[in-house]
């Protein structure tokens, strides 16, 4: 799987970042959830499987995922 950055709403060198990949999905770096009540109200979790906390705000970036010949 290959990376491509989309934005940041932080500072260089921080997160949330988002990023599309080459396989049609987006990969998130955000805040690990970890608080239990959280954790307890995802539903069908798979091995493997983890979570990121991201602002509403980074989605915007969302929009940048453009085919290369529209870039």
């Amino acid at each position: 799987m290959r990376l491509r950055f989309l934005g940041t709403d932080s500072q260089v060198g921080q997160c949330p970042t988002l990023y599309a990949t080459d396989r049609g999905t987006y990969v998130v770096q955000g805040w690990k959830v970890t608080d239990p009540d959280a954790l307890a109200d995802l539903r069908d979790v798979l091995e493997g499987e983890t979570f990121v906390e991201i602002p509403k705000e980074l989605l915007r970036f969302a929009a940048n995922d453009k085919p290369e010949e529209e870039r």
